[in-house]
C-alpha cells in the first residue's frame, strides 16, 4: 500500500505542478489549469488517506512517528485545506471572467504551491528515515 500511496502523491505534485506553472507560463488563468489543480487535488487527498491508513496501522505495531512525519500530517492536513481553497477561487476568478484577477491569480498558486510542498519534502523525509 506505501508503494501505491507514494506514486498517487507524486502524481498530485505532478499534476500540481503542471497548472501553477504552467499558469505561471501562460500568465492567465484557464479551465485547463484549474482541472489541474483539481486533478492534484484529488490525488492528494487519495494519497494522504492512504499514508493515513499506513500510520495509524504503525502505531498500532507500536512503530512511533518521527518528527518529520509529525511535520507532514500537520502541513498535510493544512495544504489540502489550501488546495481547496485555492481550487474554489480559481473556479471564482474564471466564472467572473475579470482578465485582471485571471492574470493576477498566478501569485496565489505560487504560494500555494510553495506551502505545498512543505508535507511532500516533509512526507519523503519521514519516508526516508523510518
Amino acid at each position: 500500500m506505501l508503494a501505491l500511496a507514494i506514486v498517487i502523491i507524486t502524481a498530485a505534485l505532478i499534476f500540481y505542478s503542471i497548472g501553477v506553472w504552467a499558469e505561471r507560463i501562460q500568465r492567465t488563468l484557464t479551465w485547463w489549469h484549474a482541472a489541474m489543480f483539481a486533478l492534484g487535488l484529488a490525488c492528494d487527498l487519495t494519497g494522504t488517506i492512504l499514508m493515513t491508513r499506513i500510520a495509524a496501522d504503525e502505531r498500532a505495531d507500536g512503530i512511533a512517528q518521527n518528527a518529520a512525519g509529525a511535520i507532514m500530517a500537520w502541513s498535510g492536513t493544512a495544504a489540502i485545506a489550501l488546495m481547496a481553497v485555492h481550487l474554489l477561487w480559481a473556479v471564482v476568478v474564471l466564472l467572473r471572467g475579470r482578465e485582471s484577477e485571471k492574470t493576477a491569480f498566478h501569485r496565489f498558486s505560487i504560494v500555494v504551491w510553495a506551502i505545498w510542498l512543505v508535507p511532500y519534502i516533509a512526507g519523503a523525509a519521514s519516508a526516508m528515515a523510518g
